[in-house]
Formats: structure tokens, C-alpha cells, sequence
């Protein structure tokens, strides 16, 4: 039977390091045990590098909250071992429908191609992922999670942060070579270090209701503008498990917040929605307002910011929560390279540019997408509504349609770590891009690409099993022996299935996708880095390529971003 993740409540437990004489120093420390902090936390602790997690509560987040995560998040919860659990629980989805007062005027499918292991969003209330991210940080024994640990006191002192830090014993003293600030929008660290978030609040609010009941309707995003049962104002509908349904009620900026969330006035919007005869519960409601904003830089020293303590963006579009565990995937191969001497401090900084790059693209299309959803002049309601009408019938018009942009990973096309294309290829896997899916083969097994990547730098040859091809293959060992090894996988097409290639790991591409997603040809090569990110790719193997390929992403080659005129951001 499922826990009951809103009971559970987590004992303090005094440390070792509250007695301690002197104070402990740690490699790392992460503040804040949502699924930002914690995502960081089993990262680090899955790649060796012991990690303490201090948070000043003892239970997981109150209601759903952040309910809808992407196929690029799932991916990452796959490599920190707990993505199964998440789609199993969750309610997958790929449709949504726009509707325009009483009628729907176009669907969308957001990943219409079959092929991937995972879909494009698995909506799951932020609880169940906060709980079962938990239980995968209870099974490593380099993790110590620690609650009613709050921070009180921050500082740098060269080489390590000092953190000061409040139990219901009492206080004492904590080292780190780094400290990681996952502790949410109000975070405790960021006012410590005396730094804050700017940007722009929207003067509008939203009822979240989350309702219990059994409905017919299908597990897909439903957006309406202007219903005739909520005129003037917009809803969105997502179905989650448990026979649970988030509604989002648009109020108005006059709405009063405390007024809204009475029992009888919530039932009453819902029932206008789902009509006078339906049965259903309230499970948890709550008024919102929000702001799209982030801090100037997420490194300040040996501190880094992550999550909603680094950036803020409206709920419409589901970037808040999968930004911030891309936050996580972007960090912990670095620090695990910099703590274990493999790679220069500069690394680190490559954090703030791709990962500040990525917040104002999610701050950009949030935006856009309350400015639609919330027009704020006559001009801008009667452009919305006639893009609406016309959307019904004209394509043009459905793609300036803005409910809520849905959240995509960004394409560090312009990162410093990228080696630019030298050859021509004709795929969206451009440097920069999180690494495409497909089905494979191992040993006659059914698998999927995307469960071969990750953790360490992964060379991907692909290979028709030909003399010319297959010359390649000392040059591919060499690499697994080098300073920062590249684990090399060779992809063979279906046809050469039986072909045994001895102290090389090989897969079989059963349906061709893999190659015609990467645009490959026998000769290809694609580097990608821990975080499952294209760094490299090139149409002939060569090491001395490849060698300087790993030392450019692991900042220890001195090299200018590429120009934007020459390599401009894309999203995938």
C-alpha cells in the first residue's frame, strides 16, 4: 500500500558534528531537501562524493504544488534511480486542447513520434516526488539528511563556507568545500549572504483547487479562455493520480485571497465547471501570486544557488520545478570533477552561464505566456480573442496561441564547454542539446538509449561492422584509458546484430531511430557529457579531436564562447 506522504514526519536526529571539538568540513553541503536539493544530493552522493543535506523542517511539501514534470526530468530521475516509480505512480500525458469560451478550437500533441521511453510530461504531485526522491537518498550511504537543521549563519572564508546552524539542541558549527542553496523562493542562504531576486511581479491571482473525484475525463491538459462557467478569466484542468485534479481558477488582481479560498465558494466555481450534479471532495486549495525573477549570478564564491532560490518564473508552463532539477544535472558532475582534482575551479563558472542563460529562456516564454493568458489592456484582450477564434481554423494563428509554453530543456548552443560542429550534420542533436532517445538492443535485450548515458563522459561510434569502420576500434579503447575516461559505446545497425567486437560495449539499433535521430553514417561520433549533453560530433573518429573535445568541457583549455552571429540558442 502507498505511504501516505502528507502524515509522514521525520525525526531530528542529533549529529556527530553537534559535539564535535572543531568543526567537521564536508565536500558538500546542500540546503533545502526538495526535489532540487535532494536531486543534487543522491547525484553527488551516486558519483562518490559524500554530501550532507540540512533542512529546518521535518516533513515534505504541503499539497500538490509542482505537479507536472517533463521528459527531460524523468530522464534525469532515471539516472538517480527512482524515474520508474515516478511514471508508474504519475499520470502520463502528451495531448493537450486549447478551448475558447464554449467550444475547443485545436489540440496539440507534444511528442507525436513514437520511440521514446518516456512521454512528455507525467503529471505526480510534488509529495509523491519529494518522497520517493527521499527513499533513493536513504539507500546511499555517503548521504546524511538531517532535519530541524536550520541555517542561521553563513560565511566564506577562502578555501570552505562556514555555516552556522540551529537544531533543537542547539547550535553548532559546519565546514564545506561547497555549499549548495536549494532552500526555495524565500531562501534562507540567498537573505544570509545578503543577496536577492529581481525581476517582475504580475498583479493578477489564481485559485488552486486540487478536487477529489472519478470523472470520464481523459489524462490530457485541458486550458480554457473565458468559459461560460468562469467568463472573463481562464482555467486549466490536470488530471494526477489517486483520482485527484488540479484545477487553476483565475481570478482577477481585486480577487480577495482570503475570501477565495472559503469551502463554499471554491465548491461553488467547481461545480459551475463540472456541473450541479457532481460528487467530489476538496483535498487542498490554495491562492497564489507570482513573480518571474532571478538572482543577478547563481555562484557567489564556493556558494551556488539552484531551484527557485535562483530563479522564479509563473506556474503556466511547468518550468519552476523541472528547471531546477536541470540545475542539479547541470552542477554535480562539475563539482565531482573540480573536488576530485580532475578539473580547474573555472568549471564551475560554466554553471552560471549555461544555467542563467536557461532561466531567462524559461522567464522569457513564462512571461509571454502570463502576458497572454492575463492581458492587462483593451488592445492586448482583443488581440488574444481574435487569435483564439481564428486558431480554430488557421495554423498561423494556433502558434501565437500561449496558454503556458510548455517546458523544453534549453540547448546550451553558445556554452564554452560546446566544441563546434567542424562537419555538416542535418539533427536537432547540435552541441548544446540533451541527448535524443531510441530503442536499442543489448545482448538480444530490449533497452533504450537514453538508460546507457550519463554519470561520465560517453564517446557514441557509430559503426556498420566494415574493415574501414572497425579501424577505429584501438583508438576507442584508448579513450576509456585516459586521464578523464570516455566510456565508448559502439551502435551497430540491425543487419549486423550477430557482430561480436571484443573489450567494446556495443548496441544493436533495432529500428534505425537512433541514427536517423543524430544523423549518423558509420564513421560518426558524438561526445556527450555526464549530464547527457551533446559536447561534440564529428563524422570520422579521431582521439587527438576527441582528447581536446574532453579538455574543452572540462574547462581545462582556455576558450572563447562561441560567437552568437555563428552559433545562435535554440530550444529542443
Amino acid at each position: 500500500m502507498e505511504k501516505n506522504y502528507q502524515q509522514l514526519k521525520f525525526d531530528y536526529v542529533r549529529s556527530p558534528d553537534e559535539v564535535a571539538a572543531t568543526p567537521v568540513r564536508r565536500p558538500v553541503v546542500v540546503v533545502g531537501a526538495g526535489p532540487v536539493g535532494l536531486s543534487a544530493a543522491i547525484d553527488l552522493a551516486q558519483q562518490g562524493i559524500p554530501v550532507v543535506v540540512l533542512d529546518d523542517d521535518c516533513v515534505l511539501s504541503n499539497g500538490s504544488r509542482a505537479i507536472c514534470f517533463a521528459k527531460r526530468t524523468l530522464e534525469i530521475f532515471d539516472r538517480l534511480g527512482c524515474g520508474d516509480r515516478m511514471v508508474e505512480k504519475g499520470v502520463s500525458w502528451n495531448v493537450g486542447k486549447v478551448f475558447y469560451r464554449d467550444e475547443m478550437v485545436y489540440a496539440f500533441d507534444l511528442l507525436p513520434e513514437t520511440g521514446h521511453r518516456r512521454p512528455a510530461f507525467v503529471n505526480l504531485q510534488q509529495y509523491y516526488v519529494e518522497g520517493y526522491l527521499l527513499e533513493r537518498a536513504q539507500q546511499l550511504s555517503n548521504l546524511d539528511l538531517r532535519w530541524k537543521n536550520k541555517v542561521v549563519g553563513v560565511s566564506q572564508d577562502g578555501p570552505r563556507v562556514e555555516l552556522m546552524i540551529e537544531t533543537p539542541d542547539g547550535q553548532y558549527r559546519l565546514d564545506c568545500d561547497y555549499l549548495i542553496a536549494a532552500d526555495g523562493s524565500r531562501s534562507t542562504v540567498r537573505k544570509l549572504c545578503g543577496l536577492e531576486s529581481k525581476g517582475r511581479t504580475f498583479h493578477d491571482r489564481f485559485l488552486i483547487a486540487d478536487v477529489r473525484m472519478k470523472a470520464e475525463f481523459p489524462p490530457e491538459r485541458w486550458f480554457w479562455f473565458d468559459p461560460p462557467f468562469h467568463p472573463n478569466q481562464s482555467v486549466l484542468l490536470h488530471r494526477q493520480p489517486d483520482n485527484v485534479w488540479r484545477i487553476d481558477f483565475q481570478l482577477g488582481w481585486d480577487a480577495d485571497p482570503v475570501a477565495e479560498k472559503d469551502p463554499e465558494k471554491v465548491t461553488a466555481r467547481v461545480r459551475a465547471l463540472l456541473g450541479k450534479d457532481a460528487e467530489f471532495e476538496l483535498d487542498w486549495v490554495s491562492v497564489y501570486t507570482f513573480s518571474c525573477l532571478r538572482m543577478e549570478k547563481f555562484r557567489h564564491g564556493r556558494i551556488f544557488f539552484a531551484g527557485d532560490a535562483a530563479h522564479g518564473v509563473s506556474p503556466f508552463g511547468a518550468r519552476g520545478a523541472n528547471s531546477g532539477v536541470q540545475d542539479a544535472d547541470n552542477l554535480a558532475w562539475k563539482l565531482r570533477l573540480v573536488i576530485e582534482g580532475k578539473a580547474p575551479e573555472a568549471l564551475l563558472e560554466s554553471y552560471c552561464d549555461e544555467r542563467e542563460f536557461a532561466a531567462d529562456e524559461n522567464i522569457l516564454n513564462s512571461t509571454r505566456s502570463t502576458d497572454f493568458i492575463t492581458p492587462k489592456s483593451a488592445i492586448s484582450r482583443t488581440f488574444r480573442d481574435a487569435v483564439l477564434r481564428l486558431s480554430k481554423t488557421h495554423d498561423f494563428a494556433r502558434k501565437l496561441v500561449n496558454s503556458g509554453r510548455l517546458s523544453r530543456p534549453s540547448v546550451l548552443a553558445q556554452s564554452a564547454l560546446n566544441t563546434p560542429d567542424q562537419d555538416m550534420f542535418d539533427s536537432a542533436m547540435v552541441p548544446g542539446a540533451p541527448a535524443d532517445d531510441a530503442p536499442i538492443q543489448i545482448a538480444g535485450r530490449p533497452q533504450w538509449f537514453s538508460t546507457q548515458l550519463g554519470n561520465e563522459f560517453t564517446g557514441v561510434y557509430f559503426c556498420d561492422a566494415s574493415p574501414a569502420s572497425l579501424a577505429a576500434l584501438s583508438g576507442l579503447l584508448s579513450l576509456v584509458a585516459a586521464e578523464i575516461p570516455v566510456r565508448t559505446i559502439v551502435v551497430l545497425p540491425a543487419d549486423a546484430a550477430g557482430q561480436q567486437l571484443d573489450g567494446i560495449e556495443t548496441i544493436i539499433d533495432t529500428e534505425g531511430l537512433l541514427a536517423k535521430r543524430y544523423d549518423a553514417r558509420p564513421g560518426t561520433f558524438y561526445l556527450l557529457r555526464p549530464d547527457q549533453h551533446v559536447c561534440g560530433r564529428w563524422r570520422q573518429f579521431e582521439v587527438p579531436r576527441v582528447t581536446q573535445a574532453v579538455l574543452r568541457a572540462t574547462g581545462r583549455r582556455s576558450v572563447q564562447p562561441i560567437p552568437s552571429e555563428q552559433s545562435c540558442l535554440v530550444t529542443h
